[in-house]
């Protein structure tokens, strides 16, 4: 059973290894059952797509041809940027009130 992930969707991460690495970027989407992420303009890959026409109206037909999109990096190859000096930082989770809050373990403060 996967455990959940610390990283989630819109938040900034350092990617620390692969052939994008050291560079930001902002997650768009996450999958916790295969621990990806999916980072806006890293990883990118080409994808051969096939025209695709919807039958309502032709305005939102989607165009084929090799288009770039961005593919998944695994999780333990990310770390968030810590909010309050957009340093690297590990993620703990601590009770607060009673209710469960992320925060950054290299300052201590919350993030969100």
């Amino acid at each position: 059973m996967a455990k959940g992930m610390k990283i989630r969707k819109d938040d900034t991460v350092l990617v620390t290894a692969g052939k994008d690495r050291g560079k930001t970027g902002r997650v768009l989407r996450t999958e916790p059952g295969r621990r990806r992420v999916y980072i806006e303009g890293l990883n990118m890959v080409k994808r051969h797509q096939r025209p695709r026409s919807v039958k309502d109206t032709q305005k939102s037909a989607e165009a084929g041809g090799i288009i770039d999109k961005e593919g998944p990096i695994d999780v333990s190859n990310v770390m968030l940027l810590d909010p309050t000096d957009n340093k690297p930082t590990r993620v703990g989770m601590r009770v607060k009130d009673g209710k469960r809050e992320r925060y950054a373990k290299r300052t201590g403060s919350a993030i969100e």
